[in-house]
């Protein structure tokens, strides 16, 4: 059975470069503005939703006639951000990866919100990852495999109030059975030393972020 891959196309920041990462997807969400991004790109959704207070009346539309699915949602009475409606409805479909561009922007609150999701990722056992121009953040609790994927730096920061047990292979930096905590800013700016690496735990939950200046 082929894998189901999910790309979700949020409003925050958006360029060419996304176009890739939602190309890997077989599934494709756009959540408000987002969807607008994926049809002037020539992406059919399979579902645009959100309460489109980013486009105009015309471009909604014109993003209703070019989904395959849409849900409005209204602007007030709702108790979720549009990302949020989207990421839920992209679990519901029990896919096999999740992949989240336009989750970061120049709202600061909604790109913490954003970050926030990848733990339902956890709860469900489904590999996530949120991508912009210059990052790519995972959310894991467990063992993560890392490639490097043209990225310079990989900084581990803790979710939870202690993650222990954190071992490195590959990694120019390596780490035995270590512990950080919230507040210290020793994993930041690792580098791998091969196209691939392994971060694992014991407990907590950690951020794995890969990035370039």
């Amino acid at each position: 059975m082929k894998e189901l891959v999910i790309a979700i196309c949020s409003g925050g920041t958006l360029g060419e470069w996304a176009i890739p990462y939602i190309k890997e997807a077989n599934y494709v969400i756009g959540a408000d503005r987002g969807a607008q991004f994926l049809i002037e790109h020539g992406i059919v959704p399979n579902i645009s939703l959100g309460d489109f207070d980013s486009v105009s009346s015309e471009q909604v539309m014109t993003i209703q006639r070019n989904s395959k699915q849409f849900i409005g949602f209204d602007a007030i009475d709702k108790d979720y951000t549009d990302s949020q409606l989207a990421y839920m409805h992209a679990l519901e479909q029990k896919p096999n990866k999740i992949i989240f561009v336009g989750a970061l922007g120049s709202r600061y609150d909604h790109s913490l919100a954003s970050i926030q999701l990848l733990e339902l990722s956890l709860k469900y056992n489904i590999p996530s990852m949120i991508i912009d121009q210059h990052n790519t953040i995972q959310l894991m609790n467990d063992t993560l495999n890392v490639s490097r994927n043209g990225y310079r730096y990989v900084s581990l920061i803790p979710y939870s109030e202690e993650v222990t047990g954190i071992t490195l292979h590959g990694f120019k930096y390596p780490l035995t059975d270590a512990t950080l905590t919230k507040g210290h800013s020793i994993g930041i700016s690792n580098e791998l030393l091969t196209d691939q690496a392994t971060v694992s735990i014991k407990s907590g939950k950690l951020l794995v972020i890969q990035s370039n200046d």
